[in-house]
């Protein structure tokens, strides 16, 4: 109990010194604005949607960038195209806004998919009832369209009380930023507050959690032979993968705590040849950082027993993004985001998920972020995916009226 009262004045303590929060109403001028542009906002959308940007397509990255730059520059922002920190992906954008205020606030989103090359040709912008479709439609480019249409609201009202809004929009995320991370790290540290644009869970939530993610990679190597004339000489890897594998069931797949989860399996070259050579990678997703450290001691384990004789398994790992912690920072900014909304009627509920993000990262580095401001979405990284379409004037009108909030009271860092 008195953990809890601590935590609760923590939080209340942290509220006062992010400024005050805002009084239930709704900004007319605001709203009017958000209503206007949803007709100019769904067709950017859909002209976006219908490229293919899947992580590492450079050519489909930078065709995406090549629609969404003209529109920042004529906002009046410096647009710079940042070269990936590793090869094989398109550049980064970054455009900056110089106002007449104090606060920095930094925006992310992100235009690559988890789709590959002529994933549109077969599935393109649709809607269907209250859903828009097609790949990356709320993962995440509903969001990226949204705070480009934030900015152009911003312009046109003439609201300039900021010291500077930086936008970056990276083309990495779903590999875990691996092509922007010196970057995001040198942006974050910069600003006051993070804003992100991933998606909104269903049916009106902001992200104040996230999980990070790692992969384990378990190789195996075995022994070839003919399969046929001489089986017996050969050391079969993928038997002893499927040995290893059995370790990973012992580990939940679902819940909102760790899961680890088989993801890609590899093994074999043809049909008449022992396998040599065999490979698994594991998602492991975990709200403690000490969790991944528990599945890699209990791989490496096991990897010291094998069945096959003459094998050898060897374990690796890959770090992604380290998890977004419940925080009273985040917190504070979920709140302000929640009065907003309560000025146009509407509830907005906070929770969190094991989709990984840029907000960990700043959240690491001790600035206040808040996640899932993007429309609301669903059937994530599937063709499943959708966007509700009933969300895209109030989550447009949230970010705006934010912007403006934590412009005249930015938090404490």
């Amino acid at each position: 109990m008195r953990t809890t009262r601590v935590a609760m004045a923590a939080v209340a303590a942290l509220l006062v010194s992010s400024g005050p929060v805002l009084a239930a109403g709704k900004d007319a001028k605001v709203w009017a604005a958000a209503e206007a542009a949803r007709a100019g906002q769904l067709e950017l959308l859909k002209q976006v949607v219908n490229i293919d940007s899947g992580t590492g397509d450079i050519e489909g990255g930078r065709k995406v960038a090549a629609v969404l730059i003209p529109r920042l520059k004529a906002l009046g922002m410096t647009v710079e195209s940042v070269p990936a920190e590793i090869p094989g992906l398109p550049e980064n954008t970054v455009a900056t806004l110089t106002g007449t205020g104090k606060a920095k606030i930094l925006m992310i989103g992100h235009i690559d998919t988890v789709f590959g090359p002529g994933t549109v040709a077969k599935w393109p912008w649709s809607v269907e009832g209250d859903h828009a479709r097609g790949p990356g439609v709320a993962d995440e480019k509903g969001g990226v369209v949204e705070g480009l249409y934030a900015l152009q609201i911003l312009h046109d009202l003439g609201f300039k009380d900021f010291a500077k809004i930086t936008y970056l929009i990276e083309t990495s995320e779903e590999r875990g930023s691996p092509g922007t991370r010196a970057l995001i790290d040198k942006l974050v540290k910069a600003h006051d507050v993070e804003l992100n644009l991933e998606p909104g869970d269903a049916p009106d939530v902001i992200t104040v959690w996230r999980k990070g993610s790692s992969t384990m990679n378990i190789d195996v190597k075995g022994r070839a032979a003919h399969a046929g004339v001489a089986p017996q000489d050969g050391r079969n890897a993928a038997v002893e993968l499927v040995n290893q594998l059995a370790t990973v069931e012992t580990f939940p797949h679902s819940g909102d705590g760790l899961t680890v989860n088989v993801t890609i399996i590899q093994a074999g070259s043809r049909y008449n040849i022992i396998p040599e050579d065999a490979r698994a990678q594991i998602n492991i997703r975990a709200r403690q950082k000490s969790d991944f450290d528990k599945v890699e001691a209990t791989l490496k384990a096991s990897a010291a027993k094998t069945v096959v004789p003459d094998t050898v398994v060897t374990i690796t790992r890959e770090n992604s993004f380290p998890p977004l912690a419940n925080n009273p920072a985040t917190d504070a900014l979920a709140v302000r985001a929640q009065a907003i909304y309560a000025g146009l009627g509407l509830k907005l509920a906070t929770g969190g998920n094991g989709g990984a993000s840029q907000s960990a990262l700043a959240y690491e580095a001790g600035t206040p972020a808040l996640d899932g401001l993007g429309p609301v979405g669903g059937g994530f990284h599937s063709e499943k995916e959708y966007m509700d379409l009933k969300s895209v004037t109030p989550r447009l009108y949230l970010l705006t009226k934010l912007i403006m909030d934590l412009s005249a009271n930015p938090p404490t860092k």
